[in-house]
């Protein structure tokens, strides 16, 4: 009978965290990925819509080899999965700057096309978890980023406000 209240409870509390979800209006954190050589990004999300939002990222590398940037827009579209799980999917673009310290190959700006899709959990605390993919397309100047095709995998990890 324990168990039975108990689960009854829980189905409970379930039905009512499924009413409609929105995103939240701020989000800032990192994006933790290959990003193509820059690593950890600081990401920011603003809600646009209901279920529409922009993220911005920005990477930057400071090395021994070489000095860099970019700096990407998404825009996304967050669609709810189940309860405080949902899924996302956009498109967007950027432009970064690579300038090597040693002599070699030239840097310069190039600018890239890039979509989106993943998944995160809205925990009940301000705290904003997600693991997205991020296939960009280098379009526009500096060699080793034009006419590439690279493929970028994140854990993003974010407070909301």
């Amino acid at each position: 009978m324990k168990i039975l209240k108990i689960s009854a409870f829980l189905f409970f509390l379930a039905t009512c965290g499924l009413s409609a979800q929105s995103i939240s209006e701020h989000a800032l954190g990192l994006r933790l990925g290959d990003s193509d050589g820059f690593g950890a990004e600081i990401s920011y999300q603003k809600s646009i819509a209901r279920n529409n939002r922009v993220e911005i990222d920005l990477g930057w590398r400071d090395s021994r080899d070489f000095d860099a940037f970019k700096l990407t827009a998404i825009y996304q579209w967050v669609h709810q999965l189940d309860g405080n799980f949902n899924w996302y999917y956009g498109v967007g673009g950027g432009l970064g700057s690579v300038d090597f310290s040693v002599a070699g190959p030239d840097g310069g700006l190039f600018i890239f096309g890039a979509g989106d899709i993943g998944i995160e959990y809205n925990f009940d605390i301000p705290l904003l978890l997600s693991l997205d993919f991020r296939p960009e397309i280098g379009l526009v100047g500096y060699d080793d980023f034009s006419d590439n095709f690279d493929f970028d995998i994140a854990l993003g990890i974010r407070y909301q406000f």
